[in-house]
């Protein structure tokens, strides 16, 4: 028994890989017609939109952090995305005009994020969630309530869900662009080392020499510009967008990092168990969807399963000054 918790324990990704096997065999198996290329396109293509915008909340709950913003920011994304690609400039160009946009506007939230909590000391929580209601009110004064564009161009939308070979999504792509990122950039770099130090025990690594506060600053900014293309990426995924669109995301995508294996105190995780557990977390709801299983029902086996995975193995804590 004890092996079995030490386990639970260490191996986290390995763990929530064994359970996204599990959940996939055993609604196959309940269900056989749900084995079919476009679930498996289906399924590919969620994990891939949740892995995008769960890459940022990584990178913050490794320094003993939060980010509440996660979902608005990418909500005002894309309705400024579908807005300039409405806007009468060529596809070539629209497309740079809303990359750029989602770029600035996400950095520009991420950047305040940073400044409430590295520099005016604030909780992460209490500063991103301001942060977020925020944004949230101003998509409603800026669209009076109402985007006049709620859908997004066909080409954009295509450009996104085009499946290659019937069950590889285009959106995969991106996450792949987005793995490679996270990846060498929590690889043996400086800024991965600072990182991790300061998610562990922020005194020791201030008293290291690491500027922490920047760090932080620096963190919140670049999760703000991958929220902000993840909204870009979203628009085109979901064709819809509306005030809120993406509203939900931001705890779907800290359940994601944490079901991974990454602490919420900070100072341990990897972008690989963020990718497992959203792949867990889609694969679970495929498969209650698949059993036509209610939504409030849905909800609840949903988060029993989550909350027992989150007290099995991710009691452990950073060691701190």
């Amino acid at each position: 028994m004890e092996r079995i918790r030490h386990f639970f324990r260490t191996r986290q990704i390995a763990v929530a890989l064994l359970i996204t096997v599990f959940l996939f065999v055993l609604t196959t198996l309940i269900n056989p017609r749900s084995l079919n290329v476009n679930t498996a396109g289906s399924i590919l293509a969620l994990t891939s939109m949740l892995c995008l915008a769960s890459a940022g909340q990584t990178l913050v709950i490794l320094t003993g952090g939060i980010d509440m913003s996660t979902g608005d920011v990418m909500s005002i994304t894309a309705i400024l995305t579908v807005s300039i690609l409405h806007s009468g400039l060529s596809s070539g160009i629209g497309m740079l005009a809303a990359f750029v946009t989602a770029v600035a506007v996400g950095a520009f939230i991420g950047f305040l994020n940073g400044l409430g909590v590295a520099a005016a000391g604030l909780p992460p929580m209490v500063v991103t969630l301001y942060i977020a209601n925020v944004v949230d009110k101003l998509q409603y004064v800026f669209t009076n309530g109402t985007p006049t564009h709620t859908s997004v161009p066909n080409w954009y939308k295509q450009l996104i869900t085009t499946r290659f070979f019937s069950v590889l999504p285009s959106i995969l792509i991106v996450g792949a662009l987005v793995f490679v990122f996270v990846f060498l950039l929590l690889g043996r770099t400086r800024y991965a080392r600072q990182l991790y130090l300061t998610g562990n025990n922020p005194r020791a690594a201030f008293l290291t020499g690491i500027r922490t506060r920047r760090l932080k600053i620096i963190t919140y900014t670049i999760a703000g510009i991958l929220n902000g293309l993840a909204g870009l990426i979203g628009a085109g995924n979901t064709g819809n967008v509306d005030c809120g669109t993406f509203r939900d995301m931001t705890i779907t995508t800290i359940v994601a990092v944490v079901v991974g294996g990454t602490l919420l105190v900070g100072g341990k995780g990897s972008f690989q168990g963020t990718m497992v557990g959203a792949l867990l977390m889609i694969v679970l709801s495929n498969g209650l969807a698949v059993l036509q299983v209610s939504d409030s029902i849905r909800n609840l086996i949903m988060g029993i399963i989550l909350i027992a995975l989150l007290s099995l193995y991710n009691r452990e804590r950073s060691v701190r000054l």
